[in-house]
């Protein structure tokens, strides 16, 4: 089916679905499969409506979207709330950032100690590492 010039962009549609189902549930969040019985979209929409909510509609609304695994999805006006999702999202980060030092760079500068870029990727990444280390206490 052909597009049509003026149609809104289809993140953005799933979004502003997204956004309305849990404004309807505040304070109470919603899980995936409640916000796909609320909102009619698949899983892969709601993800996609998710991300532009986090990208796009959070910022405009300067209330960020959380998530927890008791809650689901949802907009909380408690910044506590907040920054044990930031906290969250930071040792998730720190984890994949640490399987990337240990995984790929140690044992390329094992192999080939001398290497400048090597070097100077993991002379970065270390400082970033102790960085979200800190930020995720």
């Amino acid at each position: 089916m052909p597009r049509r010039r003026d149609a809104r962009p289809l993140a953005e549609h799933y979004g502003d679905l997204v956004r309305v189902a849990l404004m309807e549930a505040r304070p109470a969040g919603l899980h995936t499969y409640q916000l796909m019985a609320a909102t009619r979209l698949t899983r892969s929409q709601i993800g996609r409506g998710i991300r532009h909510v986090r990208d796009i509609v959070a910022a405009e609304n300067l209330t960020p979207i959380t998530w927890t695994r008791r809650d689901g999805f949802m907009f909380s006006d408690d910044p506590a709330d907040w920054i044990e999702y930031d906290k969250r999202q930071f040792r998730q980060i720190l984890g994949r950032l640490t399987r990337v030092i240990t995984g790929t760079l140690d044992p390329h500068l094992a192999r080939y100690p001398d290497d400048e870029w090597a070097q100077l990727a993991t002379a970065q990444l270390t400082g970033v590492r102790a960085t979200l280390a800190q930020l995720s206490k």
